[in-house]
């Protein structure tokens, strides 16, 4: 990002959520005023480094020349360290101010994918970070997302749920637990079906044979079964929902069975007969009913979850949020938020040239919400 001109700056603040300015002293960003005058200039430089990818000694280099400030590399750095909640704060703002509570249910249904994504240090040879991400497929746009440790897995239970949500995840997400956590908030759940994880019973609580069914498909012909499962936190309880599956043709499960063997060769574990044999379908887990989304429809909307794979590869490309060149831990989550910050901004860009607004700016005046008045 280039230093912007004093006319598109302006512009760029009217992207900004409301109290953007006086958030920078309470939440600790800008305590002196001695190097960097303003929450202003601070966001200018610091956006050098995290939209453009410059280093932090050729940021304080580059805001020298271009008159905004004299700081140093290391100065930049501590008021970095600084800005971690300012930049959680203000990603906050711009998910609210993309307005998704107000978005239209698509077939009654609000469908969010979610899925997770790690981030390394620099040298690691593991997972430092893990990025919880929740793409909304409606309105094509980020819902809401997370930085944890990697300790913290993929679980439909880190997400909020309210009636008409439909949370749609991979196999990973396909665990009891998170999914009687999103029921219990009024929503639904599409989840790639893992047998180890959600054994499956009959109305009458006996042992539902998941191959013997799926056996019985024919090329083409979906699989639409009404299934129950136990709570777990109530062994006597059962939650219903629907199996949905399709088999797969010849070249997809020759790859599938592959890349399984592939994987427990690496690992060095046996593979089972079922698990082979269950690569020859897509077995999707569903608690909407029939009345709401057919059989097909199910299917059709988990296959839309490969958008969120693709969010993850505009991040890690674009945006550059793959490794972290940071190795505090201050430090890592300040950058981690900024870059967050940089995309949803970026984001809010795109929804107003998606709606064709002739000045290319929304009118209202920087830090005010929407609907007040100039």
């Amino acid at each position: 990002m280039e230093i912007l001109n004093a006319d598109d700056w302006e512009i760029l603040k009217r992207f900004l959520p409301a109290g953007w300015a006086t958030m920078a002293a309470k939440l600790g960003a800008l305590r002196r005023k001695r190097k960097i005058p303003s929450a202003e200039t601070l966001l200018r430089v610091l956006l050098i480094h995290l939209a453009d990818g410059k280093s932090l000694r050729t940021t304080a280099a580059y805001a020298k020349a271009c008159g905004l400030c004299e700081v140093n590399d290391g100065a930049l750095l501590h008021r970095l360290k600084a800005s971690g909640e300012w930049f959680r704060r203000m990603s906050k703002g711009l998910v609210e101010d993309l307005g998704y509570a107000s978005l239209p249910m698509r077939r009654n249904f609000r469908v969010r994918a979610v899925d997770a994504s790690v981030v390394s240090e620099p040298g690691s040879t593991g997972t430092d970070w893990r990025l919880h991400y929740c793409f909304q497929l409606n309105g094509f746009r980020c819902d809401t997302f997370s930085i944890t440790s990697p300790r913290v897995t993929e679980a439909f239970s880190l997400y909020r749920a309210r009636e008409g949500d439909l949370l749609v995840g991979d196999r990973a997400y396909c665990q009891r637990k998170g999914i009687v956590h999103v029921l219990g908030q009024g929503g639904h759940v599409l989840v790639r079906f893992h047998s180890t994880n959600l054994p499956l019973f009959d109305r009458r609580g006996r042992p539902w044979s998941v191959l013997e069914r799926l056996r019985t498909l024919s090329a083409g012909r979906v699989g639409d079964w009404d299934v129950w499962f136990r709570r777990p936190d109530d062994g006597d309880a059962y939650e219903k929902g629907r199996l949905c599956a399709l088999r797969k043709s010849a070249e997809a499960v020759e790859a599938a069975r592959r890349r399984i063997l592939r994987q427990a060769k690496k690992k060095g574990r046996v593979v089972r007969p079922e698990t082979l044999e269950h690569a020859e379908y897509v077995s999707v887990f569903c608690t909407a009913d029939r009345r709401r989304l057919s059989g097909e429809e199910v299917l059709c909307l988990y296959r839309g979850r490969w958008q969120i794979e693709l969010v993850f590869k505009r991040l890690k490309g674009i945006v550059g949020l793959g490794h972290l060149p940071k190795r505090n831990r201050d430090s890592c989550l300040a950058w981690l938020y900024g870059k967050m910050f940089v995309a949803l901004l970026a984001e809010r860009f795109r929804r107003e040239a998606e709606f064709f607004s002739p000045w290319g700016y929304p009118i209202r005046k920087p830090g005010s919400t929407i609907g007040e008045r100039e």
